[in-house]
């Protein structure tokens, strides 16, 4: 089959993101290259195996889209009971978080570069994460952008998968019209069940995306579903 009539017949993967490098401080470009050995991660061929990732075997959370990296350098510090991988696609955030774990020595911290339904679906193995992290994903707003949104049906029983049972999902946003599709396919996936009280990370800290948000009189949504056993 020609290159033409392959492409025709394979369709694009619609992306939750548009990648776009954005503005790359000096300092961030300085992390990548110092600290990217001890804390990137760059997946080979099959599933990847987190044991080796990490000084401590305990339980592994997936942050997905951890922005600037202040959130999840706060969660490794504050959990140090727990194992975090980090999952972005802009290399500037990425370049910031590796500042902060390289500052506090954070030893429970990892970071892929890369698309994280790629992550999830080709490097890890089903069963292996304690907690999913999504907070303040991108909400493209636009009618026409909906479908581009990270929360679907599909993503989210490739989630489901990925969790040990009993594992947690964590969901925030601070867009009405999100919330609202969020709650709509939570409700609809038979894999997940609202959890009562904070679950596994407890309080959640504050984000830059989050702190826009509230400067703009937007209502913040929060919410943790648990992978029924």
């Amino acid at each position: 089959m020609n290159p033409v009539a392959r492409r025709q017949n394979t369709p694009f993967p619609i992306r939750s993101y548009v990648l776009r490098e954005g503005r790359f401080t000096k300092s961030q470009r300085a992390a990548l290259k110092n600290y990217w050995p001890a804390y990137g991660v760059d997946p080979g061929p099959g599933t990847l195996d987190v044991r080796t990732l990490y000084a401590t075997t305990q339980p592994l959370v997936l942050d997905i889209g951890f922005g600037d990296g202040e959130a999840l350098a706060l969660l490794a510090q504050h959990h140090p009971q727990l194992n975090f991988l980090g999952v972005e696609v802009y290399r500037p955030g990425i370049g910031a978080l590796l500042q902060r774990i390289a500052s506090a020595r954070l030893e429970n911290v990892r970071v892929v570069h890369g698309d994280a339904m790629a992550v999830l679906d080709e490097y890890l193995a089903p069963g292996c994460l304690a907690a999913v992290l999504i907070w303040f994903p991108d909400p493209w707003p636009k009618r026409r952008h909906h479908k581009r949104r990270l929360v679907q049906p599909p993503f989210i029983h490739q989630v489901g998968e990925k969790l040990e049972s009993g594992g947690e999902l964590s969901v925030a946003t601070d867009w009405q019209s999100y919330a609202d599709h969020i709650r709509s396919v939570l409700a609809a996936c038979e894999v997940f069940e609202k959890a009562k009280g904070p679950g596994l990370i407890g309080q959640r800290p504050s984000t830059k995306f989050e702190r826009r948000g509230l400067r703009l009189g937007h209502r913040v949504f929060e919410q943790v579903y648990r992978k029924r056993g």
